[in-house]
């Protein structure tokens, strides 16, 4: 007999680790990577391409992952996305010493398979979780990130002696350290993800072993076609993301423009990741206590403070743009886990896997669609702008909320 506290305690302690390490590797090259793809291509409408291609990334990553996962376990399909982030991210610095575009969306692209890791890393969390606790175990591996994601951005000043010791650009310095986090999380994961957490819940429930029937995509209609809080779920997450990726990719140009330092606007990063992952235990807990849906209605809320606070943000340092951007981290994490548990709960243990996969997929993808006008929308008029468009995201994920109040009709039947 299997000790499933024991087993999930050990899961919860390595995902902590490995998140911990592992976000180094993804916020490092936050406050960066715009300026890097300007450098490059000589174009600030071209500026948020990298963050754009590293979203979709993820968004692709996340469904291969998840299909991986199903089939092996959670360890085999964690520990591959760090591996290729961390190939990922040598790419992005090749690309700064070549001074080639096309070969930093390459590796900006393999970079967001990290962020496909880490959002599998909080549904890893759930697998063997008791249902009162999902929400609590789900945030602490997401506040977990708080750790790597607050020091990485202010690495940057570090990076910056990194890269003249190995006589490559300064703002490639960043993406350089990160592959170094990136190689630690997946040795972590594949020294101590063991027994692997989601192969055991399928043991426990008596699933078959073998690889499920029909495809991916057959049983996630499915799931929508009987649950409709799980679609719920999936269009709160997908808004709050677009809008927290919309607005951060092209916060560093705007306050570059007002002749903010790079260590400046890695503080005003590090501030907005802590915002994102430092009160997601809160989160955990209020949506354990309170319900899914009414914190994912307060996320929503909290974005739309954000965006006015940053659309009235001037170039350079502000108040304004730190609070705001703060702000904006918070409204992510309130919505994103109440959100990510709704959906975990509410979806079949022989489906979750497709499920969890197609959702990232599709936030991933509405995300790149909003960072990728982002560009456009700041190059053409302005950042001011760009916080009213995001407010139609932030609108979505209260009309989110709103659907998540209601029951699902195959679990009212039964």
């Amino acid at each position: 007999m299997t000790d499933t506290v024991a087993v999930q305690r050990r899961t919860i302690r390595t995902l902590v680790t490995a998140q911990a390490v592992g976000a180094v590797g993804i916020t490092i090259g936050i406050a960066t990577a715009s300026l890097l793809a300007k450098d490059i291509s000589g174009s600030e409408k071209q500026a948020g391409l990298a963050q754009t291609f590293q979203v979709v990334g993820a968004a692709v990553a996340s469904y291969l992952l998840a299909r991986m996962m199903a089939r092996r376990g959670r360890r085999i399909g964690l520990m591959s996305g760090y591996l290729i982030g961390a190939v990922g991210a040598g790419t992005c610095v090749l690309a700064g010493v070549v001074e080639s575009m096309a070969l930093l969306l390459v590796g900006a692209t393999m970079l967001g398979a990290t962020t496909a890791a880490n959002n599998g890393a909080r549904y890893a969390a759930t697998d063997l979780a008791e249902p009162r606790h999902r929400g609590r175990a789900l945030s602490i591996v997401v506040w977990a990130t708080t750790i790597g994601a607050v020091v990485g951005p202010n690495l940057t000043g570090v990076s910056a002696d990194v890269a003249e010791a190995l006589s490559i650009p300064e703002l490639t310095g960043p993406f350089a350290l990160g592959s170094i986090g990136l190689l630690a999380a997946a040795l972590v994961l594949f020294v101590f993800l063991r027994p692997d957490p989601l192969l055991l819940a399928h043991a426990q429930a008596g699933l078959d072993a073998s690889p499920p029937t029909g495809t991916s995509w057959g049983r996630v209609r499915s799931v929508l076609a009987t649950r409709p809080s799980v679609a719920a779920a999936i269009g709160g997450m997908a808004g709050a993301h677009a809008v927290m990726v919309a607005v951060m990719v092209m916060t560093p140009l705007h306050m570059e423009h007002g002749g903010a330092t790079l260590r400046i606007i890695g503080v005003v990063i590090s501030l907005h990741v802590l915002g994102m992952f430092a009160f997601a235990p809160v989160v955990g807990i209020a949506s354990d206590r309170l319900g899914r849906a009414p914190v994912l209605w307060a996320g929503g809320g909290i974005l739309l403070v954000a965006l006015l606070l940053c659309g009235a943000a001037p170039e350079g340092s502000s108040w304004e743009i730190f609070s705001g951007l703060f702000l904006l981290g918070l409204g992510w994490s309130a919505a994103t886990v109440a959100a990510s548990t709704l959906l975990t709960e509410h979806s079949p243990l022989d489906a979750r896997t497709d499920v969890q996969g197609a959702a990232d997929l599709i936030m991933g993808l509405t995300a790149a669609v909003a960072g990728g006008f982002a560009g456009l929308i700041v190059g053409s008029l302005g950042y001011a702008w760009l916080n009213g468009f995001a407010s139609v995201f932030a609108v979505g994920v209260l009309v989110a909320a709103a659907l998540a109040h209601r029951p699902d009709p195959v679990l009212t039947k039964a």
